[in-house]
């Protein structure tokens, strides 16, 4: 079987604290995690380690002690409001913790200034040793790979070292993307991919979208999407992040069993 690098996104365990979801990452051979350390939206959870200089000492402490890595931390919005310097402390933290990624969604519906700000942003990133990874989502202003890439092509420059496409499964089958274009973007523009799977096609409301990408996605392998495909149209070796929210299915078979079974199906698919 293959042993492409395995992550453990936040937005699985969203409801454990960094120490217990790293301690959840070893308990079930995962190479990687993902810390969400803003919230995703107004009052949803998210722990905020650049707020506590103790919990992020008491976070490396652990992390010292353990074979997992922080692959990305979340999220950055580039909003209309935007400002480089206001993402500087997650953008510091990620870096003291040896992340790789920061997760940036696109938000604003003016493309020329988001485009600008994503520039200045994964210039910044370039100087911590991160990358912006651009993740295109149907319900923001980057719906689809194709407008990521638009929007990743102002990065250039000192800001190329730090331009990245987050590809999610979820969004790339349930949008207006192809995986001829995932197979177009540069080798180099992508540091890991983010998989589950789910029902193709989609929800026809934008709300019932968002809800089932927060709430409902399936085990790689158990439903329609044609992940096989997915994954060859990455980069050969492509890091991979399991962003499978589904309290359900966890409750009903407890955390354990449920991520070991998420590993195994996972594993399965990639060999």
């Amino acid at each position: 079987m293959s042993r492409r690098p395995l992550g453990l996104a936040a937005l699985t365990v969203l409801d454990c604290d960094p120490i217990e979801h790293i301690t959840h990452a070893e308990d079930h051979g995962f190479d990687t995690m993902g810390l969400r350390l803003l919230p995703a939206t107004p009052g949803s959870t998210a722990y905020p380690l650049q707020e506590s200089p103790q919990s992020l000492a008491e976070f490396q402490r652990r992390l010292a002690d353990s074979p997992v890595e922080v692959l990305d931390v979340e999220i950055l919005r580039l909003t209309p409001e935007f400002q480089v310097r206001d993402a500087l402390p997650i953008l510091e933290t990620a870096d003291a913790l040896g992340a790789r990624a920061v997760l940036v969604a696109g938000n604003d519906a003016d493309p020329g200034r988001m485009a600008d700000n994503y520039a200045r942003l994964a210039a910044a990133c370039a100087r911590h040793g991160l990358v912006a990874a651009l993740e295109p989502m149907p319900w923001t202003q980057v719906r689809t790979v194709r407008e990521a890439r638009e929007v990743g092509q102002h990065a250039d420059g000192d800001a190329a070292h730090g331009r990245s496409i987050l590809l999610d499964a979820f969004h790339v089958f349930r949008s207006d993307s192809t995986l001829d274009e995932v197979r177009a973007i540069p080798a180099e523009w992508v540091h890991y991919a983010q998989l589950c799977d789910g029902p193709v096609p989609g929800p026809v409301t934008e709300q019932e979208l968002i809800r089932q990408a927060r709430e409902e996605r399936w085990a790689p392998g158990s439903s329609e999407m044609d992940l096989r495909s997915f994954i060859g149209a990455l980069p050969e070796d492509t890091p991979i992040s399991l962003e499978i929210p589904n309290e359900p299915q966890r409750q009903a078979l407890g955390t354990g069993p449920w991520l070991e079974g998420l590993v195994r199906a996972t594993r399965e698919l990639l060999g």
